[in-house]
């Protein structure tokens, strides 16, 4: 069964939510549904499975969350230990955060509990949580399967199941562990699917986990929004820095999120920006979840201007307002493309992508023009001209560089890659990136400079002739 794409002008009293969830709905300030909620939300209510096809920013978490508040609130029983009446399962910490805001604000006057489980913070508060049951749950896999394995969460009594991002939860390995979590939870609940694009593997996890769907989809997949300003610079991969910082000197790209292909490479980007004057914050997955929450908190209350990220973040940044999204490299999966540029142009408002693309880059830009089904245009061609030359920063980093003995590690003061010290704060074992030095007779191993180092065995000195009596 397909719905025909319809705004819903009645608002979502007509779609039928009712109570303290309309009045919740109104004070988030959720004036109209969006075509996603309009579709989605009746055959829901009615108890039907939803296959969605939406792009980001569409709408989604309201178009599942709730259908599924107002028919908790109406069970009128209690909840069971250790269990959770419904489940949301996402690919990201970020997007299980948001999604979970979402929740509580508009369900503040009723009485709801929502918990999060999510790897990067205390296992144990998360178990303490579910103790007394939850009636929403919001969860990535890994963590997730954690805890029912170790029998502090019971799927059993769980009578709807949210898969958002499938095709996310695809691309990060996770497709097996949801096929595992689907079957925990019970045959009949209500069953709920979104996903931006539908390859063949969702295609097949749909047909697994669904009964006779609804199919909604309010946009072809691949498409974008058509308030985002797209366009493409060209430039070779040491022309992209200089590009990157003449850019952000126009003060009209006032929140700007730019994206790297590695986590390596965020941390470059960043750093890079830091000594040509301009304050970055980071995201990736090797940071806490404190301190990514830290980031994304200070970008949305605008004191961070600019945030670098990798695509872990695409599809978890709800932040309004962001005025432009700067792919620094383009994505390996061109439907990460979408959910990049997504995170700009939302809500009705206009934004600007761009794309700094290096000819080792080609194929990765055909791939993007395919799926979006358009050429980009191109504003800029740097590659005919001469590479910039390192600013005196970087320089005297070089410089710094250059004066290590060779093979020798930088300094690390604290934390990974310190050699353990022994007694009298001498290093344990060999210097690391060496091999093995030759020792020299008598004496210790060769030092980093290839001269001996003295023996500290004690000098032979020979034995005196005792005293002869006078």
């Amino acid at each position: 069964m397909t719905i025909e794409n319809s705004a819903g002008t009645n608002g979502f009293a007509a779609l039928g939510i009712t109570g303290a969830l309309l009045k919740g709905v109104a004070e988030a300030g959720f004036a109209e549904p969006k075509p996603i909620q309009a579709q989605a939300i009746p055959p829901q209510l009615a108890g039907r499975d939803i296959l969605g096809i939406a792009q980001t920013g569409s709408g989604k978490t309201a178009a599942f969350s709730l259908p599924i508040i107002q028919q908790i609130v109406g069970l009128g029983t209690k909840r069971l230990p250790r269990t959770a009446r419904a489940l949301v399962l996402v690919p990201t910490r970020e997007l299980a955060v948001q999604i979970e805001e979402t929740i509580r604000l508009v369900a503040k006057n009723m009485h709801l509990s929502t918990a999060l489980v999510l790897g990067g913070v205390s296992r144990n508060s998360q178990v303490r949580k579910l103790a007394p049951g939850v009636d929403v749950l919001i969860a990535t896999p890994g963590r997730l399967m954690d805890l029912v394995r170790e029998k502090d969460l019971s799927l059993g009594h769980t009578r709807w199941l949210v898969l958002d991002e499938a095709d996310r939860m695809l691309d990060m390995g996770f497709i097996n562990d949801v096929r595992r979590i689907a079957k925990a939870t019970p045959a009949d609940r209500r069953t709920a699917l979104f996903s931006a694009t539908m390859p063949k593997e969702i295609e097949e996890l749909a047909g697994g986990v669904l009964n006779d769907p609804v199919r909604v989809e309010v946009a072809p997949q691949g498409t974008t929004a058509a308030e985002i300003d797209q366009s493409l610079v060209m430039a070779r991969v040491k022309q992209k820095r200089k590009i990157l910082s003449d850019m952000l000197a126009d003060e009209s790209m006032r929140s700007v999120l730019i994206f790297s292909r590695t986590k390596h490479g965020a941390d470059r980007v960043a750093r890079d920006l830091e000594r040509d004057g301009f304050a970055a914050a980071v995201i990736h997955g090797n940071k806490s979840q404190n301190a990514r929450q830290k980031a994304l908190n200070g970008f949305r209350d605008g004191s961070t201007r600019i945030l670098v990220a990798t695509d872990i973040a695409a599809r978890g940044i709800d932040v309004p307002g962001i005025s432009h999204v700067v792919n620094f490299d383009l994505p390996d999966e061109a439907e990460s493309y979408v959910h990049r540029i997504g995170r700009t142009g939302r809500n009705g408002a206009t934004g600007t992508a761009i794309t700094l693309c290096a000819p080792d880059e080609a194929d990765k830009l055909r791939a993007v023009e395919r799926i979006i089904r358009k050429k980009l245009t191109v504003t800029a061609d740097h590659r005919g001209e001469p590479d910039p030359q390192p600013s005196a920063a970087d320089r005297a980093a070089n410089a710094a560089e250059r004066s290590r003995p060779e093979g020798a590690r930088p300094a690390q003061p604290h934390g990974k890659g310190r050699p353990r010290q022994g007694f009298g704060g001498k290093p344990h074992g060999k210097p690391q990136g060496h091999p093995a030095a030759p020792k020299p007779f008598g004496g210790r191993p060769a030092g980093e400079g290839g001269e001996a180092r003295p023996s500290r065995t004690r000098k032979f000195r020979p034995r005196r002739a005792p005293r002869r009596a006078a």
